[in-house]
């Protein structure tokens, strides 16, 4: 039934008056709304502390501009602004990542939410005049990677994301992890009676599947519907009680299990999917898209084909282009958005320039139709947290760049040499992502850091990107 003007007019209305409390705290104090995004394992928990703790102390930001300058005077941590949304733990954070036997946080399980306000003295002498002292509100919200890949399915019917989930299933590396889940579904009839049991069962034997597709070592990204593997509080619920199902021949009828299977998934949309993006991304101001590329590289083209296909229908959902005060208050758009290449630092500082290539030609469509509707985009390779240095060695007769830190599951610092990384991502082979080499790295000893911030690559450059127009 399609929607009234009346009550699109309503909705309109509604969304107004709600932005109005932002929009007068824009207007008294400067606000910005940064949403930390990215797929799974790419580190968004690290990047959070890492910005929450360089802007407390803010001496490992020498290319932000406020901070170059000698314009930035103080940062604090403030009341999470948000009643309805639990607190980004810091504290926690930080004591794990700081500790005598430091540790890597664990995944994100919720959306969470810290307010940090920046003072500063503005850029231009008439400004410092008029308005001295300056403050900025600056709200960075973590969400889970799993629920940004639920964010395609609104521009989805039923039977559409039927299709194509059942499609790539059927294709290496899903189609061994899928065969359980696949072999069930052969022997039901989409267009028999509507059996709960039934139902249910083909849920549970989707929802193995998609753990499995997470846990692969072939970092499979396009993992949907995210709330199967992240349910937080809809365990048990009826509206995860779904799967896609291959299309009857003919029209369902109404008590089919086609017709309950897709009345679940419209229910998923609206009551799952629309509520998060309506709470939370259409607030919006800046975006940050973490990418674990060197991960991907790892577990091969297969990975990084299924990371680009995700990265891609991810930000299809994201409305991008240049901010107004009218449409800040209407439910604002993204206006500033960087993709950033995590874990710079598992690679030699002269190999960084290909990561960022390599980065820039994986969402070379995206990043275009982006800038075509007004946005900033840029893309730079960073690590949050920096576990390693480069040091030179010598390899049959040859000097090459190394990274020395202490890998994941040993005690003593190992060097190694991790391959060259093409600078573009058609130019890589079965054969050429055998040659690389990436290990994971324990998080650096920092319990004597003196009250310094987090070690990193790029941060300020990232933050410079992101807010140094409001700190002007």
């Amino acid at each position: 039934m399609p929607a009234s003007p009346f009550r699109d007019l309503t909705n309109l209305g509604s969304r107004a008056f709600d932005r109005v409390g932002e929009l007068t705290d824009r207007m008294l104090d400067g606000n910005l709304r940064i949403g930390v995004t990215g797929l799974r394992r790419s580190g968004k928990t690290v990047l959070t502390t890492a910005l929450i703790d360089n802007l407390l102390h803010a001496d490992r930001l020498p290319f932000l501009d406020v901070v170059a300058t000698g314009r930035f005077i103080a940062a604090r941590m403030e009341p999470q602004p948000d009643q309805a949304v639990p607190r980004f733990d810091y504290e926690s954070q930080i004591a794990r990542l700081t500790a005598p036997d430091p540790q890597w946080p664990n995944n994100t399980k919720v959306t969470s939410q810290v307010r940090v306000a920046l003072r500063y003295m503005p850029g231009t002498m008439l400004k410092r005049r008029l308005l001295g002292p300056t403050r900025l509100n600056l709200d960075i919200v973590d969400y889970p990677g799993e629920w940004l890949l639920d964010l395609p399915l609104l521009d989805r019917t039923y039977a559409e994301w039927s299709r194509e989930t059942l499609e790539l299933a059927g294709r290496a590396p899903r189609a061994a992890l899928a065969a359980e889940w696949l072999a069930y579904l052969s022997n039901r009839d989409p267009a028999g009676p509507a059996e709960e049991a039934v139902a249910r069962r083909a849920a549970e034997l989707y929802t193995q599947y998609l753990l499995a597709c997470r846990a692969s070592d072939q970092l499979l990204s396009l993992i949907q519907p995210g709330r199967f593997v992240e349910p937080g509080e809809l365990v048990g619920a009826p509206v995860l009680a779904f799967c896609p199902l291959p299309e009857p021949p003919a029209r369902a009828g109404r008590h089919t299990l086609w017709a309950m299977m897709e009345e679940r998934f419209e229910a998923y949309k609206t009551n799952v999917v629309r509520r998060f993006f309506t709470e939370h991304f259409a607030r919006l101001d800046r975006q940050i898209v973490l990418v674990d590329v060197i991960g991907a590289l790892n577990a091969g083209p297969a990975a990084l084909a299924d990371m680009q296909t995700s990265l891609s229908a991810t930000l299809e959902s994201f409305r991008h282009g240049r901010s107004s005060w009218l449409g800040r208050l209407l439910g604002g758009r993204i206006d500033r958005v960087l993709f950033a290449a995590t874990k710079a630092d598992h690679i030699p500082s002269n190999q960084h320039a290909n990561l960022r290539r390599l980065l820039d030609g994986l969402v070379e469509e995206r990043r275009n139709a982006i800038r075509f509707e007004g946005a900033r985009v840029e893309t730079m390779a960073i690590a949050a947290l920096k576990c390693t240095e480069t040091v030179m060695a010598e390899h049959q007769g040859r000097q090459l760049a190394c990274v020395r830190g202490i890998p994941i599951g040993r005690t003593e610092p190992t060097v190694l040499y991790p391959g060259e990384i093409p600078d573009d991502h058609r130019l890589l082979t079965d054969d050429g992502v055998r040659r690389l080499n990436f290990l994971d790295f324990r998080p650096p000893l920092l319990s004597a850091r003196q009250g310094r911030g987090l070690p990193n690559i790029r941060l300020d450059q990232a933050l410079d990107f992101l807010i140094g127009d409001f700190l002007s």
